[in-house]
């Protein structure tokens, strides 16, 4: 009975006062804050305890290690939300009357709430130990995420292309991995080429074919983006294609990469 009182009064504190309209929007990017600090501090505990090499690398490399632990907690957690929210619930479904530009729903904006606040933190990280964390385009890509997740949020317009946009992230995993097999020494053991050949995969389908996807999407709805606020009809376009133009540029890369990798193997 005391577990099923428990479970009651986090239920109605969840459904009356997290995703309660008027505070939805600041209790979810708080909350993505405080996964962000919890993430960051459970990567450099459990890493001080299981990884050996933990203590012998330099300060800045220990502080990367656990943002990128921050970074594969928010990149699993928008992943399943927006590969959920997009493909699995009826928020977007056709079986729903109404413009799709313009649906949303307390859980979708709670969501894009908690992505708002790690891309805060994370480039308030990368600002304050500027390059050691990324480069110009990493703030170019944080600064457009930022603004266009915002919106999103707060208008309710554009939720669904949003979602689209961010199950990119299901490729963050990997790109950590490699960092991380690099940093522990273990650049030419197979786990560093596996992990190669399906950051390549995971890529070439979230990055660049879920993007021309996504541009034949706005292709179809453009009557219904047309509606939109005059900035939210903007970033509908503008955010798809600098991204998608950064993601090539990385793809490249990658390929380069991956063909180097292969080389030395042979």
């Amino acid at each position: 009975m005391a577990m099923k009182s428990y479970r009651y009064q986090a239920e109605i504190l969840v459904k009356d006062y997290l995703l309660a309209d008027p505070f939805v929007r600041y209790t979810s990017v708080l909350g993505g804050i405080f996964m962000c600090k919890m993430a960051y501090d459970f990567t450099q505990l459990i890493s001080s305890f299981y990884f050996k090499g933990y203590a012998s690398l330099t300060k800045i490399q220990r502080i990367e290690w656990n943002n990128r632990g921050m970074s594969n907690a928010h990149a699993v957690f928008i992943t399943l939300m927006s590969l959920y929210l997009v493909f699995f619930s009826e928020l977007f479904s056709d079986s729903i009357e109404g413009l799709v530009t313009f649906r949303n729903s307390n859980l979708s904006t709670f969501t894009l709430g908690v992505s708002v606040g790690y891309f805060m933190t994370d480039l308030a990280m990368i600002f304050w130990l500027y390059p050691s964390l990324g480069g110009m385009e990493y703030v170019l890509h944080h600064v457009l995420s930022i603004i266009s997740i915002s919106y999103s949020m707060l208008s309710g317009e554009g939720q669904l292309y949003t979602y689209m946009v961010l199950i990119s992230e299901t490729t963050t995993p990997g790109i950590n991995l490699r960092w991380f097999l690099d940093t522990a020494g273990m650049k030419r053991s197979s786990a560093y080429l596996v992990n190669g050949v399906a950051m390549f995969f995971a890529w070439l389908i979230a990055r660049i074919f879920l993007f021309l996807y996504l541009f034949y999407h706005i292709y179809l709805h453009y009557d219904q983006i047309r509606q939109m606020h005059t900035f939210g009809y903007l970033l509908s376009f503008l955010v798809p294609i600098v991204l998608f133009a950064m993601n090539m540029m990385w793809f490249g890369k990658i390929l380069k990469g991956l063909k180097k990798m292969l080389a030395k193997r042979q």
